[in-house]
């Protein structure tokens, strides 16, 4: 059993952002800053403990943004590099906190953070380099400090990607597949966060129509979709056509769990 749980979204774009660089669309041209979307994370926290899904290359300025002093750990989706680029920045904290940082990751994650951050992981370690303590974790279930957590396994194309239930929250992204056997994980939440790239089809992410048959069908009442491109339209215009009890996310959005 979880204590009451506070989720904050410090992203909801897509890996290139919007207003995507050089872009003249409307979307990326919207004064309207749920139309800001930073590359995609939440920060999910107790009275106690905080965690962050995944480090995103606008990791820093997510921290700030949000005003975020403490961090527990850090758990990873998968290792895309609008998921992963960020991580060096955890150093802050290495400073502040005077320990690791805890990271949560499969195997195929480790390895990438390994080979792109070997200097974190040298044998002889330069002064100020971020202090990181990797963690395997696969589909069993885990706990970081007083939240009880989930993997849910789902599938990004040919890719493994992990998606998290915290009690009665879950929270998915980069997924186009999710096979029966873990959807009977997530049934019984109340809230579910799903991505939902765009209109049209693409080959690993769903779609926005998708996303709306996969919480349906999943049945659960409330949903709020990420990973979000310019391609969506914008939210003054997306948002209201969606069906009862879902709706689209945008940063700085803080929901209760």
């Amino acid at each position: 059993m979880n204590p009451p749980l506070k989720i904050t979204f410090l992203g909801t774009g897509t890996s290139t952002g919007v207003p995507m660089i050089a872009c003249p669309c409307e979307v990326c041209a919207s004064p309207d800053k749920r139309d800001k979307r930073l590359r995609s994370s939440i920060l999910v926290q107790s009275a106690t403990t905080r965690i962050v899904v995944d480090t995103t290359p606008d990791f820093r300025y997510q921290m700030l943004r949000a005003d975020i002093k403490e961090l527990d750990a850090v758990l990873f989706t998968h290792p895309h590099k609008d998921h992963l680029a960020g991580l060096d920045d955890v150093r802050a904290y290495n400073f502040f906190q005077r320990r690791p940082m805890d990271l949560y990751a499969n195997e195929m994650t480790q390895e990438s953070i390994v080979r792109e951050f070997p200097y974190a992981f040298a044998d002889v370690k330069y002064p100020g380099i971020p202090d990181l303590r990797l963690n395997r974790i696969d589909k069993d279930p885990f706990v970081v400090g007083d939240i009880h957590i989930q993997p849910i396994q789902v599938w990004h194309l040919k890719m493994p990607v992990l998606g998290f239930r915290f009690g009665k929250f879950t929270y998915i992204t980069d997924a186009n597949r999710i096979e029966e056997e873990e959807k009977e994980k997530i049934r019984g939440s109340e809230l579910i966060v799903l991505n939902a790239l765009r209109h049209e089809k693409h080959v690993s992410h769903y779609t926005l129509q998708e996303a709306i048959a996969e919480v349906k069908d999943l049945g659960i009442p409330r949903a709020y979709f990420t990973h979000i491109s310019h391609q969506l339209g914008r939210y003054a215009d997306t948002n209201p056509t969606l069906p009862p009890g879902m709706e689209l996310a945008y940063d700085g959005l803080v929901l209760n769990s």
